[in-house]
């Protein structure tokens, strides 16, 4: 396994922690497993699916961050193939943000202009859900920004 996807992947673990049952995230949105909202098929996940293992968990956010949010994160951010921490790191916050937000955002700029401390500066300003500054986000910001050199 690449260091990107090690490195995202002990983050989402870290950070997203594991549900087998369906949940409702902080918003609002029908969630399983480390923090799954999309199923490897294409389906969302429903508060109506069944329990899932916790190796079935880890393979989906291994599907997820493999298939979907490194491909995104290089797509958007192209340097950051020659830079596997940093990779790793924004994969996590495309996982837990989604890509449109990335690549929308300062924090992109920054990172394509590898002006890595102001990158730093910009993932923290990443931390508020529902208007609130979130501990856990804090938390997960403060993580990310370790691997942006």
């Amino acid at each position: 396994m690449k260091v990107s996807l090690r490195i995202a992947l002990a983050l989402c673990k870290r950070f997203e922690g594991l549900r087998l049952k369906p949940y409702l995230c902080p918003a609002g949105v029908p969630t399983i497993g480390y923090g799954t909202v999309w199923k490897p098929d294409g389906t969302k996940v429903t508060m109506q699916d069944p329990a899932i293992t916790e190796a079935q968990a880890e393979l989906w956010l291994i599907s997820a961050l493999s298939n979907s949010c490194i491909i995104s994160a290089i797509k958007s951010s192209p340097a950051l193939i020659t830079n596997e921490p940093a990779l790793g790191a924004i994969t996590d916050f495309i996982y837990n943000l989604g890509s449109s937000r990335y690549r929308s955002s300062t924090l992109r700029k920054r990172i394509d202009e590898q002006d890595w401390d102001e990158a730093r500066i910009e993932i923290m300003r990443w931390v508020r859900g529902g208007g609130k500054i979130l501990p856990g986000l804090v938390k997960r910001r403060i993580a990310e920004a370790e691997y942006l050199k």
